[in-house]
């Protein structure tokens, strides 16, 4: 479906609050011309905030969409209580699409954590999303059935942060210098802009220790997952799965023969040149494939 070409020329992200039956979800929104725009929900990961959907959300405002970025629960301002299992996350997204556009089904893109959210919430209400991006974490049962030592390796910040008390006093410590070793490691050809990383750590240093909590709701993770793995195993929502050659957090080896759980159209591409934060780092390149993604009927 192509949205209508007639969005606000300017196309500069405000702050908007929205009061949800389970939380306060405080969300940038590019807003387009006219009333009957397709939503776009966009969901940040960790460690991140929504501005990194900024030049997204111009884009999807210049395209006719209603571009929506929530900071997610545990993320100030949002509300910080949990519980962070990925059942209550993926049921806060539902929430939000409800109030947004209760009547009309809208398209989902996630980031990392919210790419996890994002499978979530399309294979347990399929009927309220039309299309849907994931960017650099691919389907949960392709991610586990492709973990190695390598991976595992790659994943030992999870394991950290099941210990209780020390990864509060690391992660902030020397003006959140884990932080930032994370995203060099991660993205290791990119330069996070001085102003993104200070507005970063400011959220981190409101938030903590909540998001840490995502981590270590991870069993009960798990076990949503085994709940709803009839359901992932065969997602009704077409998808677009695109990840950086350079992630130095999840390797691009684990997205392979993710398709086989998708009954609708899947497609993912490998995009060189970038790492985890692929959205940040070649914003052009990103942008353009989903809004390509979204322009399909």
């Amino acid at each position: 479906m192509q949205a209508q070409n007639s969005g606000n020329a300017n196309a500069t992200p405000i702050t908007e609050v929205f009061d949800l039956p389970s939380l306060t979800l405080h969300s940038l929104h590019a807003p387009p011309r006219g009333e009957d725009a397709e939503v776009v929900i966009c969901l940040h990961g960790f460690p991140d905030i929504p501005r990194g959907w900024s030049e997204l959300l111009t884009a999807l405002s210049r395209a006719g969409y209603s571009g929506y970025a929530p900071w997610l629960r545990g993320y100030a301002p949002s509300s910080l209580g949990g519980p962070y299992d990925i059942d209550r996350l993926s049921d806060d997204v539902l929430e939000l699409a409800q109030h947004l556009s209760p009547d009309r089904p809208l398209s989902l893109i996630g980031h990392d954590w919210g790419a996890v959210i994002t499978y979530a919430a399309i294979a347990k209400a399929p009927e309220r999303f039309r299309r849907a991006v994931c960017l650099a974490v691919p389907h949960p049962l392709a991610f586990r059935a492709s973990l190695g030592l390598r991976q595992l390796r790659r994943s030992w910040y999870m394991l950290f942060f099941q210990t209780r008390v020390l990864p509060e006093r690391v992660v902030p410590r020397d003006d959140f210098a884990f932080i930032e070793r994370l995203w060099e490691a991660w993205s290791p050809s990119f330069s996070v802009p001085d102003d993104y990383l200070a507005e970063l750590k400011r959220c981190l240093e409101e938030s903590l220790p909540a998001p840490l909590g995502y981590y270590r709701a991870l069993p009960k993770a798990a076990l949503a997952m085994r709940d709803l793995e009839a359901r992932l195993k065969q997602i009704e929502v077409p998808l677009l799965y695109l990840h950086g050659v350079q992630d130095g957090c999840v390797g691009w080896q684990s997205m392979e023969g993710q398709e086989r759980f998708f009954s609708a159209e899947q497609q993912s591409e490998l995009l060189g040149g970038v790492g985890h934060f692929l959205q940040l780092e070649n914003p052009r390149a990103v942008n353009a494939r989903i809004l390509d993604w979204l322009a399909k009927s």
